[in-house]
């Protein structure tokens, strides 16, 4: 196999594995984070009551 092939369908497979990660999986990652704080925000509040003067 020649050199520039190799590096060719490397290349490729690096860019598609880039475009899985940020279109597919990071979306999926940044909604559960900041669904997962708004649990724990909502719990804690459930638990300790709403902020500021009663």
């Amino acid at each position: 196999m020649k050199p520039e092939t190799l590096e060719s369908g490397q290349k490729k497979r690096e860019v598609l594995t880039f475009l899985i990660l940020a279109v597919l999986i990071w979306p999926f990652i940044a909604v559960g984070v900041v669904s997962g704080w708004g649990f724990i925000v909502w719990m804690y509040y459930l638990f300790t009551g709403p902020p500021g003067p009663v």
